[in-house]
């Protein structure tokens, strides 16, 4: 499982969740607080690739009489986000499975679905080949994803992603037929910029029309390593993606 050398303790989410991750290669981000800030609540929600947690548990914060199910399928992973859910006191409400998320074991049905899906294709990865660890959703186009799981999802369940702004045309052909009430909120690195992050969240058995929220700019302008306040707001776990 490594040693405590290849690891760090760290705190998220304004200090409400603390994170033991590997040291290198793929960890919780800014991207991994808005995937948790754009969760919709409900009774019963499921994580897919959920890697330590990050994500998982901060949405658990946000929704305190929730249950939740992380599914991972690379071992290090679950076994850190089984530690991780240990310290953060959630065992009672959080519980990880070690499965593939492509054939997933009988897990019932959910009330939301989330995840954070490889921005780039099978072997590309977000992190150098010498760091990469293999990423069960990676190895599926995003429709085989959402097919998968929007049959396992209640009525009026809500699936919620986190994808590249450039992917759009993929996430609404995916939903067509299968997720309505589609919301899309653009995610800009700094003010001005076109959108280079799209958050986006579909209900079952929706009929709405599409919603285009007018999105978050991570930063007040290039070059500016502070966030802006709704951003900072949002990061730290004091509002949620779609109140602000």
């Amino acid at each position: 499982m490594g040693s405590d050398d290849d690891l760090t303790d760290d705190v998220i989410y304004g200090g409400r969740v603390k994170i033991r991750q590997p040291r290198r290669g793929y960890r919780v981000n800014v991207d991994t607080l808005l995937l948790a800030a754009a969760v919709a609540p409900g009774d019963r929600l499921i994580e897919l690739g959920c890697g330590v947690g990050g994500a998982l548990l901060s949405v658990a914060q946000r929704h305190p009489n929730a249950h939740f199910v992380g599914l991972e399928r690379e071992p290090l992973f679950a076994h850190l986000a089984r530690e991780n859910v240990e310290a953060n006191g959630l065992s009672g409400r959080v519980s990880i499975v070690e499965g593939d998320a492509a054939a997933p074991p009988d897990l019932g049905v959910f009330e939301g679905v989330f995840f954070n899906p490889p921005f780039d294709a099978p072997g590309e990865g977000r992190t150098p080949a010498s760091e990469r660890i293999p990423t069960h959703i990676a190895d599926q186009p995003l429709e085989s994803w959402i097919k998968l799981w929007s049959n396992r999802m209640a009525a009026g369940a809500c699936l919620t992603l986190i994808q590249r702004a450039q992917r759009l045309g993929d996430i609404l052909a995916a939903f067509e037929g299968r997720l309505g009430g589609v919301e899309l909120y653009p995610v800009r690195g700094f003010a001005g910029d076109a959108a280079n992050r799209l958050i986006a969240r579909a209900r079952k058995g929706s009929r709405a029309p599409l919603k285009l929220w007018p999105g978050l700019d991570l930063h007040p302008s290039e070059g500016e390593a502070k966030h802006t306040p709704e951003a900072e707001a949002i990061l730290r776990g004091d509002a949620d993606i779609w109140s602000v």
